[in-house]
């Protein structure tokens, strides 16, 4: 130890062995009971986040969880328009609101707050991570047995900030195809590493189109090699989503729920033995 050591390591500048580190992990609203929080990320945009949140989230709210579906991607929200929500979100005097789907999840947005949905959010990074530590410790999630929070693509401001500053029990990380996906998934999992945030596994979205007559898979981006890339950063592989137009459909008309959930059961039963 130092001799010019304070003993107080939240204002001492010394560099001692004893050094503690300082926790940056937010407290949620008091009258929230959050039990496991999930993280769906990626590499980079456009492999289907938002749709693999959704249908995790319904996939366990069909199990009989309680289930939350927190929306830190603020510049470019879609969980409410998949879930048909048109209400606001509200509150009162111990906090936020989240609004009910149908199917009763509870969902905050920063598209449940703004006076019309296609009204752009125009603000600086500082600010974004801002309110999506806001959406946890300001919003009353109550009784939620997972919250699953639907992260912007990369690896920037809004990731780090929710590494940080949220109880993360895991992450799950959604990729495509195309054969750059190695390069997609090592970001997420070399982050995920840095973080020291577990890794549950990954799900692979647009996988194949499945014949309407036959069934047979049809591999648009040619043969899958998920596989061969989750083994080689020894992560399992927990789902393989097909391009399925009635999915799309159902997402356009704001009954996600609707969707066949099947391609994720293996997701669903890893979800569950974090509370078992």
């Amino acid at each position: 130890m130092s001799e010019n050591c304070s003993h107080n390591c939240s204002s001492c500048s010394e560099n001692c062995s004893e050094r503690t580190q300082e926790s940056l992990i937010i407290e949620p609203n008091k009258y929230s009971h959050i039990k496991k929080i999930i993280g769906v990320v990626s590499g980079k945009g456009g492999v289907g986040k938002s749709l693999v949140t959704s249908m995790l989230a319904c996939s366990m709210k069909n199990k009989g969880y309680k289930v939350g579906i927190l929306d830190a991607d603020i510049t470019g929200p879609s969980i409410p328009k998949m879930f048909g929500i048109n209400k606001k979100a509200g509150g009162n005097q111990y906090g936020m609101l989240p609004v009910e789907s149908e199917n009763g999840i509870e969902v905050m947005s920063v598209n449940l707050l703004v006076d019309n949905d296609t009204d752009p959010v125009v603000w600086r990074g500082p600010i974004i991570a801002g309110v999506v530590q806001q959406f946890y410790s300001e919003v009353i999630w109550e009784d939620v047995d997972y919250l699953f929070v639907d992260m912007p693509p990369g690896t920037g401001d809004v990731p780090l900030t929710v590494f940080q500053s949220l109880p993360i029990d895991g992450i799950v990380i959604v990729s495509s195809p195309q054969e750059l996906v190695s390069m997609i998934v090592g970001k997420a999992v070399n982050m995920a590493k840095i973080m020291n945030v577990p890794i549950l596994g990954i799900i692979e979205n647009m996988s194949y189109v499945a014949c309407p007559d036959c069934g047979r898979k049809i591999y648009l981006y040619g043969e899958s090699k998920i596989d061969i890339v989750a083994d080689g950063y020894g992560i399992d592989v927990i789902g393989q989503m097909p391009i399925n137009p009635e999915t799309a459909l159902y997402c356009d008309k704001g009954m996600v729920y609707k969707a066949d959930l099947k391609p994720l059961e293996k997701a669903s039963q890893k979800l569950e033995q974090l509370l078992k």
